[in-house]
């Protein structure tokens, strides 16, 4: 063998780092480590879904334990406000001065308008006056007065558009991210995701409205193919979850004893089947039951809630059954938060057989309609913000305001109210990580269609995911040959509404 020349081991010696060269390539590289976290923390990096899919591990004896996203995230916790029927955002939050000069004319256009139930008449003002609240000015109907005291806490997004006109696939599609039944909802993507705070109640809760159910029903909460254990579990503060009363005669000592047997005897059955993932899912999922019978009455019972926390939700509300039924939906809301429940997701009207009967659907006689829908829905959810942010729950919790699609800013021909209208409408956030007051996007002068910053729901999903921790592109499940996701192979997040 030949020894290699001194030429080639000087060469070579010079490919080394030598000390001064270590120490100074460490430091530059140490400073580029901490830039690149910095950048990451912050969501400012190049994407992150060339990292590939992003499946959270999960322990299948704990599949509600609490877990971490892609990054630090803003939100802990998520309250959906769900107005079920497609409220008008040109009578609540949009402000239309040109809607208002123009006042029972056509509208300007070369072509008839024709949307859901047919033919359109003239351009009509809202009933109520829009004015300036707060220290930003925003201008908000007086058809929701508690709702428009906070408007320097809320971040209208005003240029939201649909990829339909009926309500129930409308309510799927703001769910789920798809307008057709069999997609797992954004809750249940969340509780898969993230898990829960609390090992005694579910990770992801839906309240109905006390007048019955959305359209659109369980798909507004659904899993479909993710694991069952991630769907909402849904009851109210009037129907607690049924099947869930212990039976007359068992005493709560002799309840628990029962329980921690079966505890015993379910971990000896798992020990024979090591490594079966369902069956230690379905060992965890009746544990859960278990703990929840002890939980629940316990949180659904409001005796004890102070008379003054009862009147500023309208709970003590006498007169009218439905208003006092959701605003003990809502106190039952703060107190699943309270306990670290990850998803709440809280319904304010409900699909009923007759116009405009139990939602926010105003076909045909919408100012007569509207004002009993505010009276229900205004008071009670400003108290639930204004109590979160009191206990500081909102400094954690991410408020989300939305319904399916918006309104015609004309009458229908032959009616008084206005035909649905996805071409554009509003929702708004509050809350952790949100900017506020502030405005995004717009729509034409008459509320029509979105013309500024127009956004998705896909976009809406993948803001509400990244205040989450979540990389919207990243949070995947395999199914039917394909990696799917909240937002599809949509969805931007929306950065300029982001604190």
């Amino acid at each position: 063998m030949t020894r290699p020349s001194a030429e080639s081991l000087s060469a070579a010696g010079r490919t080394l780092l030598d000390r001064r060269r270590f120490l100074s390539q460490s430091a530059t590289g140490l400073g580029s480590i901490a830039l690149a976290q910095l950048l990451g923390r912050d969501s400012l990096l190049a994407s992150t879904s060339k990292l590939g899919p992003f499946r959270p591990q999960i322990d299948p004896a704990q599949p509600y334990a609490s877990r971490n996203g892609n990054f630090p995230a803003k939100a802990q916790n998520v309250l959906v406000i769900f107005c079920s029927g497609a409220v008008s955002h040109v009578d609540t939050w949009d402000y239309k001065p040109e809607l208002i000069k123009r006042h029972d004319t056509p509208m300007p256009s070369d072509q008839k308008i024709v949307t859901f139930q047919g033919e359109q008449g003239n351009l009509i003002k809202p009933k109520y006056d829009f004015k300036p609240r707060g220290q930003s000015g925003k201008m908000i109907s007086d058809l929701i007065p508690n709702l428009a005291e906070l408007a320097d806490d809320l971040c209208f997004i005003h240029s939201l558009t649909s990829k339909t006109n009926t309500h129930g696939p409308g309510e799927t599609y703001m769910s789920t991210g798809q307008t057709l039944e069999g997609y797992p909802s954004m809750g249940a993507w969340t509780s898969y995701a993230l898990g829960s705070d609390n090992d005694s109640l579910p990770a992801f809760v839906s309240i109905p409205d006390p007048r019955g159910l959305p359209q659109a029903a369980g798909n507004n909460w659904g899993s479909a193919f993710l694991p069952a254990q991630f769907q909402g579990t849904s009851f109210n503060a009037a129907k607690p979850i049924r099947y869930l009363d212990t039976p007359a005669g068992i005493s709560p000592a002799a309840n628990r004893d029962t329980s921690d047997f079966l505890k015993r005897l379910n971990a000896r059955h798992l020990e024979q089947f090591p490594g079966d993932s369902e069956l230690a899912a379905r060992i965890a999922s009746y544990e859960l039951a278990a703990r929840m019978q002890l939980s629940v009455p316990e949180l659904t019972d409001l005796a004890n809630e102070p008379a003054h926390v009862l009147k500023a939700y309208g709970a003590d509300d006498t007169q009218n059954a439905v208003r006092a039924g959701y605003a003990k939906n809502c106190i039952l809301a703060r107190r699943l938060l309270e306990r670290g429940v990850r998803f709440v997701q809280i319904f304010n009207g409900a699909y009923a057989m007759g116009e405009g009967v139990g939602n926010w659907d105003g076909h045909k006689s919408i100012y007569e309609q509207y004002p009993g829908h505010a009276h229900i829905l205004d008071q009670p959810t400003a108290a639930l913000i204004k109590d979160l942010k009191q206990r500081g729950l909102l400094e954690n919790t991410l408020v989300v305001w939305c319904t399916e699609f918006g309104r015609m800013p004309t009458f229908q021909k032959g009616a008084s109210g206005r035909d649905h209208n996805p071409a554009g409408f509003t929702g708004w956030l509050a809350g952790a990580g949100v900017k506020a007051p502030f405005s995004y996007g717009a729509t034409d002068e008459f509320g029509w269609k979105a013309v500024e910053n127009i956004s998705t729901v896909y976009d809406f999903h993948a803001t509400i995911l990244h205040l989450l921790g979540i990389d919207h592109e990243r949070l995947t499940w395999y199914h039917n040959g394909m990696e799917r996701r909240l937002t599809d192979v949509h969805g931007h997040v929306i950065r300029e509404a982001l604190a």
